[in-house]
C-alpha cells in the first residue's frame, strides 16, 4: 500500500466489533493517488493523498 508523499498518511489496522463483541481484523486505506507534481527540477510523478491536493500543499504539473 502506498504512502502520501508529504504527510506520510498510509493503511490503518484495527478490529471489526461485531454486535456480539467478535472481533475480526479490518484494514482502512487512505485514499492515495499517483499524480504528476510540480518540483524544482521540473515534474515528477509522486503517490499524494487527496487531502494534500485538496488543501494545496501540493501543485499539479
Amino acid at each position: 500500500m502506498a504512502k502520501c508523499a508529504i504527510c506520510e498518511k498510509g493503511a490503518h489496522f484495527g478490529n471489526n466489533v461485531s454486535h456480539s463483541h467478535r472481533k475480526s481484523p479490518k484494514m482502512w486505506k487512505s485514499n492515495v493517488k499517483s499524480v504528476r507534481v510540480k518540483t524544482e527540477g521540473g515534474a515528477q510523478k509522486m503517490y499524494v493523498c487527496t487531502s494534500c491536493l485538496k488543501s494545496g500543499r501540493v501543485e499539479r504539473a
